[in-house]
């Protein structure tokens, strides 16, 4: 995965699948309309797959993880950019800049039905793509996400717990995933900013 920016990533992404506690109580369902943000002039979603915990857990190897899991679906994280970046300037993490909501859905696909397409490296070799006012902006592999779900299920547990229900996103896919990795290679708002009236799906 990128950057939102487009950057290249860290070399501290590559240690651990660093990740972000976000708001739970900002659940949007798949067809719901979104608010933008209070203050936000630059609103972007976030293509990305979630797996969603099956069972309890803490401190889980990667092996163990994979029994917890119950399934996936797709994750659009919403995420106010005006408001991201001035949060990281000041090294805080992303906080009311990804908090106002989340969708998931429309479908939840079990576990099983997914083995077939994990690849010798623990992948899911899935299709990505997003569409703004039904015209495409982004396309990716799910099986170019930097850890497999199993990792990230492992370090969020580690020296605490995950809970049935947890969802965890997959990380923003690359290819134009966001509106923000689109502006920073072209240099400009283009697509523009999403607003009332958008459908991104």
């Amino acid at each position: 995965m990128v950057a939102p920016s487009g950057e290249p990533v860290a070399p501290e992404w590559y240690q651990a699948p660093t990740f972000y506690f976000t708001n739970p109580y900002a659940l949007v369902g798949a067809f719901d309309d979104v608010p933008v943000p209070p203050g936000s002039q630059r609103f972007d979603f976030e293509l990305e797959v979630a797996v969603v915990v099956g069972r309890d857990g803490a401190s889980l190897t990667p092996e163990q993880a994979r029994d917890h899991v119950f399934g996936y679906t797709i994750l659009n994280d919403w995420s106010a950019r005006d408001l991201q970046f001035r949060e990281m300037a000041v090294k805080l993490g992303p906080a009311k800049g990804k908090d106002s909501a989340s969708t998931l859905g429309p479908w939840l696909v079990t576990a099983d039905e997914l083995e077939p397409y994990r690849d010798e490296e623990g992948f899911l070799t899935l299709d990505m793509r997003v569409s703004v006012n039904d015209v495409e902006v982004g396309q990716d592999l799910l099986s170019n996400m930097g850890w497999p779900f199993e990792e990230l299920i492992s370090y969020a547990s580690r020296g605490t717990e995950v809970r049935a229900g947890d969802v965890l996103g997959s990380g923003t896919c690359g290819n134009g995933g966001c509106l923000a990795e689109l502006w920073g290679r072209r240099g400009d708002q283009a697509p523009p900013r999403c607003g009332p009236g958008t459908s991104s799906r």
